[in-house]
């Protein structure tokens, strides 16, 4: 009996860790709506606003959790959580939830005080870039 409480109680503890560290839901009904802008490319539209907001942690010197935004290449590969960026659905790509300042807030970006938050329409042309592919 006492090998039963002990077992139960170990599986207890474990589902209420895995439910504690299971990633929120994200209401993307908060994302502002994408741009409805074509041809954006990462170069041109996306690397500038990047470099302005994002490359003084996720730039060439330095990248918080490996995370490097200054590549279209890295950025693509993402961080050490997994891949940030879902070409063609930029509602399910994780730096869009965290720029927008949607699901956790462990995970905005930029971090509360730590700089300017992207506007709505910056964010609106990510999206359309990640919606067209992420080129």
């Amino acid at each position: 009996m006492r090998m039963l409480t002990f077992h139960v109680a170990g599986v207890v503890a474990l589902l209420a860790l895995t439910a504690a560290s299971a990633p929120k839901e994200v209401d993307i009904s908060k994302l502002p709506p994408a741009a409805d802008k074509n041809g954006l490319t990462y170069v041109a539209d996306i690397k500038p606003m990047f470099q302005k907001a994002c490359f003084e942690c996720h730039g060439p010197k330095k990248q918080k959790a490996n995370l490097r935004l200054d590549s279209l290449a890295a950025a693509l590969r993402g961080s050490d959580n997994g891949p940030v960026i879902v070409p063609g659905d930029s509602a399910k790509s994780k730096l869009v939830h965290n720029i927008a300042r949607i699901g956790d807030e462990d995970d905005y970006m930029p971090p509360p005080g730590k700089g300017d938050q992207l506007t709505k329409g910056q964010i609106g042309l990510i999206r359309a870039w990640i919606d067209q592919g992420a080129k």
